[in-house]
């Protein structure tokens, strides 16, 4: 029997807290985990506090013909990571974040600012102008296949 790396183990549960997402293009979860191996948040994408899920309603993106990594003005989602960084504060600092694609450049941005160290993607996006910024900034981003 093989026990997974951390980076798997972590990526992993990145992966199931990606399930309780209500985006219907993309299922994103993300976990920030400290320097103690602790998960100090998890986060997936879904729309604002009491809005209804478009899961429900259907995705206004898509009912414009508004191309996947693009029209984030347009999409009432909170995405995974944003959510993660929401809920760790300023806990998030030093720490990891584990999600299952490329942050794109508005959460790279916010991963940034919240004192990040280290990314680590196991699956892709559209939109990989975040990673350029993530490592502009100096942040380690890795990615693993599951």
């Amino acid at each position: 029997m093989k026990r997974p790396s951390w980076d798997e183990y972590f990526a992993k549960i990145a992966e199931d807290v990606a399930r309780r997402s209500t985006c219907v293009r993309h299922r994103f979860g993300a976990v920030i985990v400290n320097d103690r191996k602790e998960i100090v948040s998890t986060g997936y994408n879904g729309p604002v506090r009491g809005a209804v899920h478009c899961i429900e309603v259907g995705c206004l993106k898509d009912k414009k013909g508004i191309a996947s990594g693009t029209g984030h003005d347009i999409c009432q989602a909170v995405h995974a990571e944003q959510n993660a960084l929401l809920q760790a504060g300023k806990l998030s600092r030093a720490s990891t974040l584990y999600v299952n694609a490329f942050p794109c450049k508005i959460c790279a941005r916010l991963i940034v600012n919240s004192g990040i160290a280290r990314v680590v993607t196991s699956g892709s996006y559209t939109d990989e102008e975040g990673l350029k910024i993530l490592r502009d900034a100096d942040i380690v981003v890795e990615h693993i296949d599951l």
